[in-house]
């Protein structure tokens, strides 16, 4: 069963842009329906990928959506937890088609559980989601403590727009680390957040942080984002 999902724009509407998400750990695609209905709403496509550490298959599919022609500009790599990192290395190489970065809840060191509930605890506080998560089939429980080899991260190497988006109650990845791995690109912060915060609580704010770096983005693709900023 394929680990892609699709979302597109309202009928009627332009395409305004396309977002390739990369899932993290234990994920699939259809674990970022929300986000990405939400995102299509506004107008702009989303295909959400699966877990590149445990199916290396996803990065050249995500280097094809990036190459393909027929998905509106400009593409966006999103990544969340390990996904930010594949992300991240996918827009350090240049990969041909990518116009701006997205990374949520990068991971900066090992972390372990100890159980489900705390698992799904540290991955969200949005009861919806819990339960989406605790309800799904596909989705692989234990993955956050698993340690698969990863790409280092060389933002340094970035040349495009970087917007970072971060819990400030993170456990799996602290709040200070993740700062000291986001250093010199444009950052928001969310109070209470955990994890996922295209899946936490605020989601809703998350969603419209992203909308707001895309509209930026298209009117003024040049222009170096580099900021910090809290929810």
């Amino acid at each position: 069963m394929s680990s892609s999902f699709s979302w597109d724009e309202p009928e009627g509407l332009a395409a305004r842009g396309t977002l390739i998400v990369l899932a993290g750990r234990g994920e699939h695609g259809g674990v970022y329906e929300r986000f990405g209905r939400r995102l299509a709403f506004d107008a702009y496509r989303v295909r959400a990928l699966g877990d590149a550490s445990a199916d290396p298959a996803v990065l050249d599919e995500a280097a094809k959506l990036l190459a393909d022609e027929s998905l509106a500009g400009p593409k966006v790599l999103v990544g969340s937890d390990t996904g930010a990192l594949y992300a991240a290395r996918l827009a350090a190489e240049r990969t041909p088609g990518a116009d701006a970065l997205i990374l949520v809840g990068l991971p900066t060191s090992p972390w372990t559980s100890g159980s489900w509930e705390a698992e799904v605890e540290a991955r969200t506080g949005c009861p919806t989601h819990q339960g989406r998560l605790a309800n799904d089939p596909r989705f692989r429980r234990g993955a956050l403590d698993s340690a698969p080899e990863l790409p280092e991260l060389h933002l340094d190497r970035v040349q495009v727009p970087v917007l970072a988006l971060h819990g400030k109650d993170d456990t799996v990845s602290p709040v200070d680390e993740a700062l000291a791995a986001y250093a010199g690109v444009r950052t928001v912060l969310f109070n209470g957040g955990r994890h996922d915060v295209l899946n936490d609580a605020l989601h809703r704010t998350a969603a419209a942080t992203v909308v707001l770096f895309l509209e930026r983005l298209r009117l003024s693709p040049g222009l170096p984002l580099i900021a910090e900023e809290r929810a």
